[in-house]
């Protein structure tokens, strides 16, 4: 029987066509039986809903748009009483169109929020935007068609703006088409770039200042030459495949000098010419070399090579590696690391420029390994983190003009090159990119001088800026940074308290927490928060404290963030500072730095209250992907703690007490997305559909978010035309079982006057379903409240699927239609009904919500009052623990064996053509002879001997025992067996053609000859007459 919507539908009548005269009487037997039988399908219960089998999803959509989403949410702000439950967003990048992680992304954040709202929690939850930093500068200045240094940055600011808030604007019309319940005013959504938000987040960073963490240093930082800005660890990516030229370089030793090691001595007594063999990937750091460092407890050897002159000193470990590189050789001594410590050498530019340097030492460092190169370092503390910390570590570094550094604000080589390689070498150098031309000069310069052994390229990891795609250098600038030592124990300490999905992303966080000591805070970039502090020039004096930022800081509140960059000096100066500082305002300039992005959005916290009424944490879940372990995250903790340390006894707590980490979406083969791949799936084409609808169909937002629900968000995932495809078939199958439903439980109205049955009235299949809906609604819950979606659905489109469609509706649809409306068995399949879609709707709705309002809508046709409330409004009942019921679960289970093989008997008989529909057969039970004591299958079977037709779907089912079966011989049948639990017993099952004749209302074969219906069809058409 098919499902029919709207008028009542007649059962097919196939029309006779007879060209015999002699078959008029025939023709007008048939033709009336037809009339007959479509009156009589008057008569049953055939399914009648309004809601459709298909649906257009942009006409559904905009029907229920208003109501689940923005007025939503304003609704449940003002009337839901019950706890408070905060989702900190983490701002996108205003910049560009959304991709499918962001449709990833806040359709997860959406789903928890509609959980909470319909668990009756008080949602707290405000999208937002990150506005500032490099991609929206870069974006406006390509649209300027101009560079960065050609414009004045009040022109640049002014177009970064622009350019931010056009693009806030797309990506708000983009997401409300993901079904997001939230309010988009300006009062529930916040931009970095915000007056209120700005002076907010310069508030968290003059607490930063109070506490002792802000200081300027002069050091070496990650810098990149393509975003002219210091990097911090978390905006670089790392490229596997970088390819660097390294090279194998000689300093001599000076031999001249005194030696305090009489190892040492005893060694050059006999070789005077000796030379340190170096091996570095970044040559032109070399004239930047203020010293090599040797491991102290590693043997170093002094060998003879024909690659130089005198003997190469190169770590003993390292010597087989190294034959190629310095071909055969003899081992002449061999002395500690230790005893060439303090010894002096020339720089490897002194053929050219001996008076360009002083000689330089060797330090102990341990750091230095003999895993690779040659066991000796090369340190240029300007271009490392590690040469800088031995030298701090050493006392070799006393202030900023200490650090030799020859590389500019554009990554090129300065003019003081010239004072360690010479006028006429760095007249090549000056003005190159130390990472192209330049270090292509430093080698061919190398070469010249005799100084270079051998040039290898290499492929290796490096760091790339995240945000230009182009490689970074190490090297010292001035910068702020924030220091983490001090804060680190109390970040990781506030950790303790928070719960990780998954648990293993704990590790992650913790790992980069605590690998960083410090935080470079500052950015060479003109659209952003500024660092609001003052120098005095004349002394070179940076001042950024407590007090010159209170001041500051008012002067800002009234006049707008954004008078920094525009107002006069001596705004900002207070008079303490011109009395204690000579030279007046003319003496005095302000900052051009910005702030690190992270440090904007990782203020974020700061927009939300302090928990109150029990709660610990001013949010209840964070969540972003991966990759914000060294962002988002990561800064947010920083800044939170940094704040409130020391302040009281009790340590700081983290200011999310849920984080939720999700991997990155790959195309069907499980390559990344790019548009070089032409692999990219836009969420707007999945909603909408693309030019070709074949090849890319409109489905929807609801199919979407079921996609997000059902991938294992925690790992990587796939996206493509045949995963939407699955997930669009599961979504018609969960629609059409409630269509099902809609159509067989009658109107509004009609409920109103029905009579529940009870569950003590309820028969077998009733209970176990409420059985598997009880076990779907725990499921549900526990799966929503940990965050596990795929869980969830899987359980939905199981129950949907398999208890649902493929058994309990199939064997109840000859009761709904042709039982009698107020029959007992019919009623208890109708609150059953009535049940399970209450619950489906709750389970579905936060994943599916333009659904479940349309069920709803359609649930309660005629009664305004309730319709126009939004399906959220309603409070998720849990299924009651009375429907748990194991033992119905168990029966069903054995009773389901059965099935099975009458299926499989059923199917032969279809095969062979002895049948078309299951309903031409009865089936007999045929229980073994001589049983002395009863298995319990057996009691089960006579206990629900009535329900056995039902579950079969045939017209009989009968229990009978081997001596019973008489000799009766059929036109076919067909017998199987299956074993009897808990005993050595078989039980037998045939198949039989119905004995009775077709009965032309219900179709079964339970007609007496001489009866125009069947016993029940009779009943029902006398009680409609």
């Amino acid at each position: 029987m098919c499902l029919v919507v709207g008028r009542i539908a007649t059962r097919p009548v196939r029309p006779h066509f007879l060209k015999s005269s002699s078959s008029q009487h025939l023709f007008t037997r048939h033709a009336s039986q037809s009339l007959q039988n479509a009156s009589y399908s008057k008569t049953l219960l055939l399914p009648k809903t309004s809601f459709p089998l298909w649906v257009n999803s942009a006409q559904s959509e905009s029907l229920f748009k208003k109501k689940t989403c923005e007025e939503l949410y304003r609704w449940q702000a003002q009337n839901v009483h019950g706890p408070l439950f905060v989702l900190l967003d983490g701002p996108p990048y205003a910049n560009g169109h959304l991709h499918i992680g962001h449709a990833l992304n806040k359709i997860m954040k959406d789903i928890i929020n509609r959980y909470q709202v319909s668990t009756g929690h008080k949602i707290h939850y405000h999208p937002g935007w990150d506005c500032h930093g490099l991609p929206i500068e870069n974006k406006a200045l390509q649209e300027l068609k101009k560079d960065a240094l050609s414009l004045p940055p009040s022109v640049i600011r002014a177009a970064a703006k622009a350019t931010a808030e056009r693009e806030m604007k797309t990506q708000q019309e983009e997401f409300e088409q993901f079904c997001i319940m939230a309010d988009w005013s300006p009062k529930t959504t916040f931009r970095t770039l915000d007056h209120d938000y700005e002076i907010r987040q310069l508030q968290v960073f003059q607490r930063m200042v109070d506490q002792g963490l802000i200081y300027r240093h002069y050091r070496p930082v990650h810098y990149s030459p393509s975003s002219h800005s210091a990097l911090a660890e978390a905006e670089l990516l790392y490229n596997d495949d970088h390819v660097s030229h390294s090279v194998y370089v000689t300093f001599s030793l000076d031999s001249q000098t005194t030696i305090a090691s009489t190892a040492l001595r005893e060694v050059l007594a006999k070789e005077p010419s000796a030379s340190l063999l170096v091996w570095t990937t970044t040559p032109w750091t070399l004239t930047a070399n203020m010293g090599i460092a040797v491991h102290p407890e590693l043997i170093y050897s002094f060998v003879r090579s024909s690659v130089k002159e005198g003997a190469l000193i190169v770590a003993k470990d390292r010597l087989v590696a190294l034959e190629p590189i310095i071909g055969p050789h003899e081992v002449i001594a061999e002395i500690k690391g230790a005893d060439l410590v303090g010894a002096e050498f020339h720089s490897v530019f002194s053929p050219i420029h001996p008076s360009g340097s002083m000689s330089a030492k060797i330090i102990a460092a341990s750091h230095v390994t003999s895993e690779s190169g040659s066991g000796l370092v090369h340190c240029a503390p300007a271009h490392g983190a590690e040469d800088y910390l031995a030298f701090r570590a050493l006392g070799l570094l006393q202030g900023p003009t200490d650090i030799i550094c020859h590389v500019d604000d554009a990554g090129k080589f300065s003019r003081g090159v010239a004072h360690v390689v010479g006028e006429e070498a760095a007249q090549a150098l000056v003005g190159q990119e130390v990472l192209k031309g330049g270090n292509k000069a430093i080698i061919k310069l190398l070469e010249s001088i005799g100084s270079l052994v051998r040039v290898q390229k290499i492929k290796h990891r490096y760091p790339y800026d995240w945000k230009t795609g182009e490689p970074i250098i190490v090297t010292a600038t001035s910068q702020w940074f924030a220091n983490l030592d001090g804060i680190k124990d109390d970040a990781l300490h506030a950790l303790k308290d928070v719960q990780f999905y998954p648990p293993s992303s704990r590790n992650r966080l913790e790992s980069f927490v605590r690998s960083r000591s410090e935080w470079c805070i500052s950015r060479q970039r003109v659209w952003g928060v500024p660092i609001p502090a003052l120098y005095h020039t004349p002394t070179d004096t940076a001042v950024l404290s407590s007090e010159s930022l209170t001041h500051i800081l008012r002067v800002l509140s009234e006049r707008g963030v954004a008078h920094w960059w525009e107002g006069p000096v001596e705004d900002f100066l207070t008079p303490e500072l011109l009395a204690n500082f000579a030279g007046g305002p003319e003496a005095w300039r302000k900052g051009t730095d910005t702030m690190d992005v992270w440090f904007d959005s990782g203020s974020n916290w700061s927009t939300l209250s302090a928990p109150t009424g029990g709660r610990k944490h001013r949010a209840d879940v964070c969540l972003e992907g991966t990759d914000q372990h060294r962002g988002w995250f990561q800064s947010q903790l920083l800044t939170s703690v940094g704040v409130s340390s020391g302040q009281s006894a009790a340590r700081p707590v983290s200011p999310y007490g849920t984080l939720i980490t999700h991997g990155m979406v790959l195309d069907e083969a499980g390559k990344k997305m790019s548009k070089s791949l032409g692999n990219i799936v836009s969420p707007m084409t999945i909603i909408h559909g693309g030019k070709d609808k074949k090849k890319e169909p409109a489905y929807g937002a609801d199919v979407l978010r079921l996609w997000v629900a059902t991938v294992e968000y925690w790992r990587d995932m796939s996206i493509g035309p045949t995963v939407l495809a699955q997930c669009a078939e599961s979504m018609r199958k969960i629609r059409n079982s409630a269509r099902f439903i809609l159509g067989n439980i009658g109107t509004n109205i009609q409920r109103k006057h029905f009579v529940p049955v009870e569950r003590s009235e309820l028969g077998l299949a009733e209970r176990f379903v409420m059985n598997e809906l009880y076990k779907l609604d725990q499921t549900a819950a526990e799966g929503y409240a940990n965050y596990n979606f795929p869980k969830v659905m899987n359980s939905l489109t199981n129950f949907a699927n398999i208890t649902l469609s493929s058994l309990y509706f199939d064997i109840r649809k000859d009761c709904l239609y042709a039982n009698d409306i107020q029959s007992a068995e019919r009623r208890a399949v109708v609150t059953t009904l009535a049940k399970v879609l209450d619950s489906m709707t709750s389970v579905m709705a936060p994943v599916l919500p333009y659904l479940a309002e349309e069920i709803h809508s359609t649930l309660h046709e005629g009664d305004e009052a309730v319709s126009q409330l939004s399906v959220f409004a309603k409070k998720w009942t849990p299924v009651s623990a009375e429907w748990s019921d194991p033992y119905a679960e168990q029966d069903m289970a054995s009773l389901l064996r059965m099935r099975s093989v009458v299926l499989s008997l059923l199917e032969k008989a279809r095969g062979d053509k002895h049948l078309k529909s299951s309903l031409e057969a009865d089936v007999d039970v045929i229980l073994p002879n001589d049983i002395s004591v009863q298995p319990y299958l057996l009691q089960l079977i006579e206990r629900e001997e009535t329900f056995l037709k039902t579950l079969f779907i045939v017209s009989d089912a009968k229990i009978t025992d081997e001596g019973s079966l008489g000799t009766s011989s059929f036109a076919w049948s067909y017998v199987s067996s299956m074993d009897i639990p808990d005993s050595d017993l078989e039980l037998a099952i045939r198949i039989r053609p119905a004995s009775s004749s077709k009965c032309p209302r219900c179709w079964t074969y339970t007609r007496e000859e001489q009866h125009d219906l069947c016993p029940r069809c009779e009943d029902v058409v006398r009680r409609l007459d």
